[in-house]
């Protein structure tokens, strides 16, 4: 394959209009919901496959499926000034953030890891604002903060006040993963969304095909229809289709009001939790998540 020519200068940021603004939150918000149902998809994958099988084959089947895509296409390499940017987005979304989740899930409960996670909004638009000097408002920190401190006195009280191991795991898995959402926001700027995944995917590949033959040979495989289709939607929907639309998102509208989108992620996998796994939710689950629902509504008005 041939290289983008350097030549090509990136398109110029354009402010956007407001159905590109209503468009680019409809695309971040499909992503969420994609991304809602990760952890239940997860918690049914662990029920056949080991949590190493299970991350390791997810990428692979993930970056078949990307690779096709841009082959079928004959899409070119990314100039290599790109190549940095997306090997973060594979650590931090390929690789980092599904492992460490999936280690947290096998002592913690979904709805625990959904609410814990609901720090990634205000750690993504941390990273955002020293990574692109983006300059969010008063208002919008207040809100964000609001909502992360919500999250924190959730964890904190279900923990019994001390953090547990699986606690340590989500909260590495956020940073890796708000650094692989500030920098695929920032790509998608000059290529497409799916270009962004669909290369950091087909960058991993090589390492995906032996680390998922080594977990294989090492790891129990009890193949049923729930491992089955919680993999399948853990490749498909939250690898590579959930990013597509995530990602054109942020490129929309900006990587701080996408991300506090995500503040909607915990509800909703709450709800999963219970109508997917059969969970029980303690009242302050729920109500915390009601809680940040509110600091989506006041970050998305309050201006840039």
């Amino acid at each position: 394959m041939k290289t983008q020519s350097s030549a090509i200068a990136p398109p110029s940021i354009a402010v956007s209009t407001p159905p590109a603004r209503g468009l680019g939150t409809l695309q971040a918000a499909l992503g969420v919901v994609a991304f809602s149902l990760t952890f239940p998809a997860t918690a049914w994958g662990l029920e056949g496959f080991g949590p190493w099988s299970l991350v390791a084959v997810r990428s692979v089947l993930a970056a078949l499926v990307a690779g096709g895509c841009l082959l079928a296409l004959r899409v070119p390499v990314p100039e290599r000034r790109h190549w940095a940017g997306l090997a973060v987005v594979a650590g931090g979304v390929v690789v980092g953030f599904p492992l460490l989740t999936t280690l947290a899930l096998r002592t913690s409960t979904t709805a625990h890891a959904a609410v814990v996670v609901g720090l990634l909004p205000l750690t993504t638009a941390l990273l955002s604002a020293l990574r692109m000097g983006t300059r969010p408002s008063r208002t919008f920190w207040t809100a964000a903060f609001a909502g992360a401190a919500a999250v924190v006195a959730f964890t904190v009280q279900q923990s019994g006040g001390a953090l547990t191991s699986s606690d340590l795991y989500l909260f590495g898995a956020l940073l890796v993963c708000a650094a692989g959402y500030t920098e695929g926001g920032r790509l998608a700027r000059v290529m497409p969304g799916w270009q962004v995944i669909g290369w950091a995917l087909v960058f991993c590949l090589p390492l995906g095909v032996p680390a998922a033959a080594l977990a294989l040979a090492h790891e129990p495989v009890a193949l049923t229809a729930h491992s089955v289709a919680g993999l399948v939607w853990l490749a498909a929907g939250s690898q590579f289709l959930g990013l597509v639309v995530w990602y054109r998102g942020m490129a929309a509208i900006g990587i701080p009001k996408a991300s506090q989108l995500q503040l909607a992620q915990p509800l909703l996998t709450l709800v999963w939790s219970v109508l997917l796994l059969g969970e029980h939710l303690t009242p302050a689950a729920p109500l915390t998540a009601a809680a940040v629902l509110v600091c989506i509504a006041v970050t998305q008005r309050a201006r840039g």
